[in-house]
């Protein structure tokens, strides 16, 4: 009966227990329902808003009203409203089933200004920042745009610069935002070294690129600063020019640059491998086109058997091979050169193969970069049109067209996909450069002794790439006064078109105690007559006057004649190079008559031919001849002024207008009527770097001065003998940062005993 009693008590117990389980499971189901209920967002208000819209705070949040209270959500939103850039504090609480938005607006900028800076303006800096008035102000635009303008600054040299932004707090959530710039020094070159170099020492190809080592006289360069930039393309220039001195295995191995440990300067060291010397073997021409003679196109091969190998004369052949195809019709041919390395006798074969390449048309011709020139002006330079096939040696000869005009410092063509699979689109990339000129010289000449010269030009007048010029020189022999203007595509031909008034003052003391002055106004034509030859055509009239009576003897003392000049000069230019040619030639033949309908009559005809060639490394021949004559037509005397004279700078080792003809009592040089001049010169290794500017040249010049014409009055008292002479001597330039210097030495091998001979001769001058 005990154990009954305790059976039904540990039933009771059991059940109670179950009981209970079953309430607290009941309650627990109840509390679920209940947290689920308050987890929808039944509002969202936003507060510390001054600008920015509610609305645009809600827009910018992932949970919105009436969805579920997802902790996920609620964190994503903070994230998006920082996002934004328009809040500097963003906090979201939970308040009575819905939530609470608070935020901070980052403040308006209302001014960006810079302190300390000098090398680089404002202007150029607020252009390149992302900062700017009346736009958001955040701490990640101020950091970027300090890496920004550090950035500009190392590519100007100032690797130790340094910027600390500060914020004024203004009212109205408003900010002032000032740079403070510590620009420090540029950061120069100590030294340019190279390792592996056995051919050329460290000087010869410290010439070849464009980074400099810091030097006093480079002040007015930037070369001599670092640039990662110009660093790399130094790198392309030794290879360019390993590659045409016959090393075809050249490579930079590597670059480095190590600042020194005050920061101001650079250790740059270019580690090469030269690789070994190769030359060209047979060349020749092949083709998969049948209707190709091959034959024809082998003279076009430039390089010859034997020679070291030169890249340049591969591209050279390439683009000539190109342009004969061209010529015959052959406008899609395409030329790959492909070359075999023979490396036991250290040869190079090159063949040249000619493929029917794909047929591809210009779609479109875009211009990049010309802010200032009209598209117009560049687009007359290009050698091929849209629709027209693709040809690369038009495009390329387009591109040196451009890089002629002076306008641009840079000239890129860049070829991309066009619409369909045989077209492409060019797009050629230009960035502008200053073409205006205000220019005040002075200087110095043992011929004309001191000089001052002012001068206003502009080579792309309103961007239509029209030239203006102003130009007004003094010298104690000579003052000219000049205007010109010249439209270089006049009525949308290619044809230059222009106009000049000048007056010109010449003072003979020194030669016959003579003054003259030539007051007029000038025409003038110009056209291609082929891609490199050129003919102009020009008239000028003007007042030739006397200005003093002292030399009756030689001129009629009060003459005062109109003279009407019509003329052309015909030029063609085959040098490598307009500015320092190293090969090539150009010759320029011209006349010019004078009357009938002037007071002077005559037919004077001039003729220059240059000649170069580079005889070895550091090594230029250069060959030149002039030639002049000048007669009266109508029997007359030709005038004075109308003469030849040489000497000086035209003919070294003799005075200014001190070979010729002379008058026996009087000393005085009374020109001559027809000459022919020549020089032979050699430019010398110097030894030193070739961005110090300086040249020496040994030279000989010589040729026959003579044949006069003058009033009967003096026929007896003239001396004058068409004879030979000859001077040879050294030339020595300098294009200091303070103006050219030049000196002139020279001795006479052959001279008349009437000649006036100079042994020293210099000039320099500045302008700025």
């Amino acid at each position: 009966m005990r154990f009954q009693g305790f059976r039904w008590a540990a039933v009771f117990a059991l059940v109670c227990v179950l009981g209970v389980g079953a309430q607290a499971q009941e309650a627990d189901d109840t509390a679920a329902i209940t947290v689920e209920e308050s987890q929808t967002i039944e509002f969202i208000r936003v507060e510390g808003t001054q600008r920015v819209e509610e609305e645009t705070v809600r827009a910018y949040m992932v949970v919105q009203e009436g969805m579920a209270d997802d902790v996920d959500l609620v964190d994503r939103s903070v994230k998006t409203l920082f996002g934004s850039g328009l809040f500097s504090d963003v906090t979201i609480r939970r308040s009575e089933g819905g939530l609470v938005v608070s935020v901070v607006e980052n403040p308006i900028v209302n001014r960006v200004s810079f302190e300390g800076n000098s090398a680089i303006n404002d202007d150029s800096l607020t252009k390149e920042g992302e900062l700017q008035p009346r736009q958001v102000y955040t701490r990640a635009r101020v950091q970027d745009d300090v890496e920004r303008f550090i950035e500009i600054y190392r590519q100007s040299g100032y690797f130790a610069s340094r910027i600390e932004p500060k914020v004024i707090q203004l009212p109205q959530n408003r900010v002032d935002v000032i740079f403070e710039i510590n620009e420090g020094p540029v950061t120069g070159i100590r030294s340019i070294n190279f390792l592996g170099n056995k051919a050329f020492d460290d000087d010869r190809l410290r010439e070849e690129i464009i980074t400099s080592e810091t030097r006093w006289w480079r002040f007015f360069s930037s070369t001599d600063s670092y640039d990662p930039d110009r660093l790399n393309y130094d790198r392309q220039r030794l290879r360019r020019f390993y590659l045409s001195k016959g090393y075809a295995d050249f490579r930079v191995i590597n670059s480095s640059a190590e600042l020194t440990r005050n920061g101001e300067e650079f250790f740059v060291v270019f580690n090469i491998d030269e690789g070994e010397l190769f030359t060209f073997g047979p060349g020749k021409v092949s083709s998969t086109v049948e209707s190709i003679d091959v034959e024809s196109l082998q003279s076009a091969i430039v390089h010859e058997e034997g020679s070291k190998y030169d890249l340049r004369k591969i591209e050279d052949t390439e683009d000539a091979l190109t342009k004969l195809l061209g010529e015959k019709g052959f406008a899609f041919a395409d030329i790959r050169a492909r070359t075999r390395r023979d490396r036991e006798a250290n040869l190079i074969l090159v063949e040249y193969v000619i493929e029917e390449g794909p047929r591809v048309y210009i779609e479109r011709i875009n211009i990049n970069g010309n802010d200032r020139t009209q598209d117009e002006v560049l687009r007359r330079e290009i050698r091929i049109s849209e629709g027209d096939a693709f040809n690369r040696v038009l495009l390329e000869r387009s591109r040196r067209n451009l890089r002629a005009l002076g306008y641009f410092s840079s000239v890129e063509i860049e070829e991309s996909p066009g619409s369909e699979e045989d077209k492409t689109i060019i797009d050629v990339n230009v960035v502008e450069q200053s073409t205006g000129e205000l220019t005040f010289g002075v200087g110095y000449s043992s011929a004309e002794s001191l000089t001052t010269e002012f001068a206003i030009a502009e080579r792309n007048l309103l961007g239509k790439g029209q030239k203006l010029n102003l130009r007004v020189g003094v010298s104690s022999e000579v003052q000219r006064y000049s205007l010109s203007f010249t439209e270089p595509f006049f009525l949308d031909r290619r044809l230059a078109a222009g106009f000049s008034l000048f007056n010109t003052e010449n003072d003979y003391d020194n030669e016959a105690d003579l003054e003259t002055r030539s007051t007029g106004v000038g025409a003038q034509v110009a056209f291609p007559l082929s891609e490199d030859g050129r003919l102009s055509l020009f008239i000028n009239l003007s007042e030739d006057e006397l200005l003093n009576t002292s030399t009756s003897s030689l001129v009629n003392p009060s003459y005062q004649d109109f003279k009407q000049e019509l003329g052309y000069y015909f030029s063609i230019d085959k040098r490598d190079d307009a500015i320092d040619p190293t090969a090539g030639w150009n010759f320029g033949f011209g006349q010019d008559l004078a009357g009938p309908a002037g007071d002077i009559t005559y037919l004077r005809s001039t003729m220059v031919a240059n000649y170069y060639y580079e005889i070895a490394e550091g090594w230029l021949f250069h060959g030149r001849g002039t030639a002049g004559l000048i007669y009266d037509y109508d029997g007359g005397t030709v005038n004075y002024s109308d003469r030849f004279f040489k000497g000086g700078s035209s003919f070294r080792g003799f005075d200014r207008s001190g070979v010729g003809p002379r008058q026996i009592s009087t000393g005085y040089s009374l020109g001559a009527n027809r000459y022919v001049v020549a020089t032979t010169e050699v430019s010398l290794p110097l030894g030193i770097p070739k961005d110090v500017g300086m040249k020496a040249n040994a030279f000989i010049d010589f040729g026959f001065l003579g044949d006069t014409d003058s009033v009967s009055s003096v026929a007896n008292d003239i001396e004058d003998e068409f004879a030979f002479r000859a001077t040879t001597g050294l030339s020595i330039s300098w294009r200091s940062p303070f103006g050219p210097v030049r000196f002139d030495f020279a001795r006479a091998l052959a001279k008349e005993d009437y000649d006036d001979t100079r042994f020293f001769r210099f000039s320099v001058g500045t302008r700025f």
